[in-house]
């Protein structure tokens, strides 16, 4: 079980760190162009995070559908769902077309009074999101490589537009001297050639699922069939995007100085969590078939291993992350003065969050694989809305410089809640499954 966990998990937690490299290499290089920069870049990061939310929630609704075609071994509805699965994308592509164009400029000016950091923070989502049909169709050809079994290629599409965007960037912000656009440009052209490397591979298994899209009309019911699937994982993908929204509204009453510190939090934040979510993706399919098979032990096994794994590579991110708060602050995004005298602190109280999250997070897997979704969507709602946000507001009104102990009070509630429930709910299904084994 323990190699099993691994094996899953290990997959996808390197293509999140891929993917949480594409903000944090335009966040360190647009630090060091100037903080107005960062703020811009800081501001715009919700939204990035609903675009990656949209895109991941499709894809689960898309993998679901086209694996299970797949398994039925039936190619032709197969092809039909990579169709549907490339309308849904095209969609979502419009969506955030139409939000670059009619909304970035407003949403900016209504996040900051900084003329600036809003024309810049506009700039980069106009061309983030306007040109996201990148994003939307490397998401796309990942989740057919993936459940067609090709790893490498699902790592190829991944790495290939992060090493470009790390080329590229500092050649666009300094050399050309075109700052956040061309972070921005660097970004969208990685992402675009991730997707176009990503279709050349699809179209190299032309022979095992010949795909058509000449003539294709999409159907109602394959569309709702997905959607099915996909609407409750955009909801908890999108979860952090508002926290993040909702963070920065409440700390630019306080001073931009907060939100700088925020926005490098949750670059540096990524890469502790990104592992810890891909520890609780891998154990979602190895806690479902084990529940199937009626397996008890290995159930236990999953949970207590995958708990020990995450909560391994938290409490490292958490030691990390308050030994080296200042030299991050100073040379990778930096901040000097206020900046870092607030920064260095701040840090090191949110990284104590993070092996208590790691415990939540690790139960939700198996609350989703054992049909009790409804608790997992009620510990992502505790952790970073319910809980976070109104705690948030109130150390900023009693005690400002301890806001960022909003982080581990959420976490540490939402960790008692979760091991209620789990005791509740989960704890009983694997005794009864252990009851059942033991009559036989």
């Amino acid at each position: 079980v323990p190699r099993l966990v691994v094996t899953m998990s290990l997959p996808i937690m390197l293509s999140m760190l891929i993917s949480a490299v594409y903000n944090l290499v335009d966040s360190v290089y647009v630090a060091q162009y100037s903080d107005e920069a960062f703020l811009a870049l800081s501001y715009a990061y919700p939204i990035q995070m609903l675009l990656v939310a949209f895109c991941s929630g499709i894809g689960v609704g898309f993998s679901a559908i086209f694996s299970r075609r797949l398994g039925e071994g039936d190619q032709e509805q197969a092809a039909s769902a990579v169709c549907h699965g490339f309308f849904l994308y095209g969609l979502c592509w419009l969506l955030f077309l139409l939000f670059a164009l009619t909304g970035a400029a407003p949403f900016l000016r209504l996040s900051t009074e900084d003329p600036s950091v809003a024309r810049q923070g506009a700039q980069y989502l106009l061309i983030c999101c306007g040109l996201s049909i990148g994003t939307c169709m490397q998401f796309l050809t990942e989740r057919i490589l993936q459940a067609m079994g090709r790893p490498a290629g699902f790592m190829i599409v991944q790495g290939s537009g992060a090493i470009l965007n790390l080329i590229l960037d500092p050649i666009f912000i300094f050399v050309l001297d075109l700052g956040v656009a061309g972070a921005a440009a660097a970004t969208v052209i990685g992402q675009i050639s991730g997707a176009l490397i990503g279709f050349w591979l699809v179209y190299r298994l032309r022979r095992q699922l010949p795909i058509r899209l000449r003539g294709f009309r999409p159907r109602g019911e394959m569309l709702a069939e997905m959607g099915r699937v996909a609407a409750p994982a955009v909801v908890m993908q999108s979860l952090s995007s508002f926290m993040s929204l909702g963070l920065n509204q409440l700390l630019t009453l306080w001073s931009d100085t907060a939100v700088f510190v925020l926005g490098v939090y949750f670059k540096i934040q990524s890469f502790v969590f990104m592992p810890i979510f891909g520890v609780n993706s891998g154990l979602i399919p190895i806690l479902s078939y084990n529940y199937g098979a009626k397996s008890a032990p290995r159930l236990s096994q999953a949970v207590r291993f995958g708990a020990q794994l995450a909560l391994s590579a938290a409490v490292a991110g958490a030691v990390l992350l308050a030994l080296a708060a200042g030299p991050l602050l100073r040379y990778c995004f930096h901040a000097g003065g206020a900046a870092a005298a607030m920064g260095v602190p701040a840090l090191r109280m949110a990284a104590l969050s993070f092996p208590i999250a790691a415990v939540s997070i690790i139960l939700s897997a198996a609350f989703q694989s054992l049909g009790h979704s409804g608790s997992s969507l009620l510990i992502a709602l505790l952790r970073q809305i319910l809980l976070l946000l109104p705690i948030a507001a109130l150390l900023l009104w009693l005690a400002p410089d301890s806001v960022w102990l909003s982080f581990l009070i959420a976490e540490a509630i939402t960790c008692v809640a979760t091991l209620l429930l789990y005791r509740r709910t989960v704890r009983p299904l694997i005794a009864a499954l252990a009851d059942s084994d033991s009559s036989r």
